[in-house]
């Protein structure tokens, strides 16, 4: 069970508001450089085609990391200061599919499969929808036609 900055339940004291603040930003600006670095890096090797081979490789992998974090979430290693700065932070900014996916497995375990698959389907969909009428807002206000 994680508590409510996101680390542990049972992992120690809690930190105060303003040091998780501290690690959550440090954490995630090396997340936001790590992010940007490694897209640019494969999609330079994969030609730089139409595919976004870069922001595949780091969806896939943030999610493979937060996933290993969840699953040692438990262990005495994981203080409520390492889980903000490393995957609030790092992974946070490195890759929201990590958190995203990391909120379904807990709303799935907390509440069952079905309100999961509805964040899923809403988030989704919703997303989609969102970025669409922002689009299209953005053109009907002058922006690139």
């Amino acid at each position: 069970m994680l508590d409510s900055l996101g680390g542990a339940a049972d992992n120690g004291a809690m930190i105060a508001w303003w040091e998780g603040l501290l690690l959550v930003g440090a954490g995630g600006a090396l997340g936001g450089l790590a992010r940007f670095w490694l897209s640019q890096w494969i999609d330079n090797r994969t030609g730089g085609g139409r595919f976004p081979w870069g922001t595949l490789a780091v969806n896939a992998s943030g999610a493979l990391l937060i996933g290993l974090a969840l699953g040692w979430a438990s262990g005495p290693a994981w203080t409520s200061w390492l889980w903000l700065l490393l995957v609030v932070g790092v992974l946070g900014s490195f890759t929201t599919v990590s958190s995203f996916s990391l909120q379904v497995v807990g709303v799935a375990e907390q509440d069952g499969l079905r309100p999961a698959l509805v964040y899923v389907l809403l988030t989704l969909g919703g997303g989609l929808a969102l970025v669409s009428i922002g689009h299209a807002l953005g053109r009907l206000a002058g922006g690139a036609a």
